[in-house]
């Protein structure tokens, strides 16, 4: 359905025609009108189904209603002294990645482009000042990764006695990073009575055992299938020795018909591949957890705008990394489960685009890619 049949803010709308949205897709048609009537929300869907739009356009719809009549908030500069504020954040969405909270931070930026909601990205890797500054100015918005937020909190940066609406995006991975200790003493800084949207790729006991203690009568949205790959991706594996992997790797990226992510079991893997590939004269560069936030985002930065054809990457970005047009995953070595799998492939093949999923296997690997055939329910030729 359009974007224009659920009686959206003028400026809200113009935000929407900018970034060139007309139809919504299945899991923004389910979530936006439910999330409009201040219901709590637990949504299945995988990253690139566009599931950011459809908790950023009810939020910013909710956040402009209430505002009208209300005296405009003052826009305090970014380099002047952090001073309290009496005008609280509203809304709190945690990510569990910053590649994941700049992505969604970037896309909120878009939609509001037309108004004066205000918003603020907080995160590891980089100062603290600037985060300060913005939290303690009180901006409407707070997107987060929960382990800097604990941080902020601690120092007493972070007021969230006034969320009426918290957010928490791909829950099932922030359980399997360990996060939800800290998001569970986040969640008790908050208002009993707000609105809860809960997003995941995968709804694990775990997660909906959680997600009913802090829900009030939450509505259920499933979108697709949760354990399947896009049926857009087309599955191969090529058989070769050890030794003979970077060769084929090499020589496949010397001919590339768009952008390849290059999956890596370990940090020092990742690093190691992208040096030699480097070495080999492809332009590629790495992401995983030892490198900078800088680096990160450069190497992010780099892919998306075709300085690189190749990026290297762990599992760190299997969940988290949030780009269109990738046309290749490359898996150098077997992902440990099928759900590795999934969400590896998951990256291409996005928004019913083509996509292809290539893995290397070893010889002796061939039972367990057998078995992983069969634990997806793909066919992997």
């Amino acid at each position: 359905m359009p974007f224009t049949a659920f009686g959206l803010d003028a400026r809200l709308l113009e935000g929407i025609r900018d970034l060139n949205f007309t139809e919504t897709r299945p899991i923004q048609s389910a979530v936006i009108p439910l999330a409009l009537t201040g219901a709590d929300l637990i949504a299945c869907a995988e990253t690139g189904t566009g599931k950011t739009c459809a908790f950023v356009v009810p939020t910013l719809q909710k956040i402009l209603t209430a505002d009208i009549g209300r005296p405009p908030r003052v826009i305090v500069d970014p380099a002047s002294k952090p001073v309290p504020s009496d005008r609280k954040s509203r809304v709190l969405v945690l990510a569990p990645t910053r590649e994941l909270a700049v992505q969604i931070e970037d896309e909120m930026h878009g939609l509001a482009y037309h108004t004066a909601v205000t918003s603020a990205a907080v995160y590891g890797g980089v100062e603290m000042g600037m985060q300060e500054r913005a939290l303690r100015a009180g901006v409407d918005i707070i997107v987060a990764t929960p382990g800097r937020l604990m941080d902020h909190m601690r120092q007493q940066n972070a007021d969230l006695s006034g969320v009426e609406l918290l957010v928490l995006d791909e829950a099932d991975r922030m359980m399997d990073m360990g996060f939800w200790p800290d998001v569970q003493r986040i969640i008790s800084a908050m208002p009993g009575r707000r609105q809860t949207l809960l997003f995941s790729a995968t709804m694990a006991d775990e997660v909906v055992r959680f997600a009913l203690e802090i829900m009030r009568d939450p509505k259920y949205i499933q979108v697709g299938h949760r354990s399947k790959p896009a049926r857009t991706i087309t599955h191969r594996a090529v058989v070769t020795a050890a030794a003979a992997k970077l060769d084929w790797l090499i020589a496949y990226l010397r001919k590339p018909e768009g952008p390849v992510l290059v999956f890596s079991r370990t940090k020092i893997g990742a690093e190691r591949l992208a040096r030699r590939l480097a070495a080999a004269g492809i332009k590629c560069a790495s992401l995983h957890a030892d490198r900078t936030q800088d680096q990160r985002r450069m190497a992010v930065e780099g892919f998306k705008g075709g300085r690189y054809t190749a990026l290297v990457a762990t599992d760190i970005a299997a969940r988290g990394l949030d780009i269109d047009g990738i046309h290749t995953v490359i898996n150098f070595e077997l992902p440990d489960s099928p759900d590795a799998y999934v969400h590896r492939v998951g990256r291409t093949g996005r928004a019913d685009e083509a996509g292809r999923a290539i893995t290397l296997v070893l010889p002796d690997e061939r039972h367990a890619l057998t078995l992983l055939e069969k634990a997806v329910g793909v066919r992997i030729e």
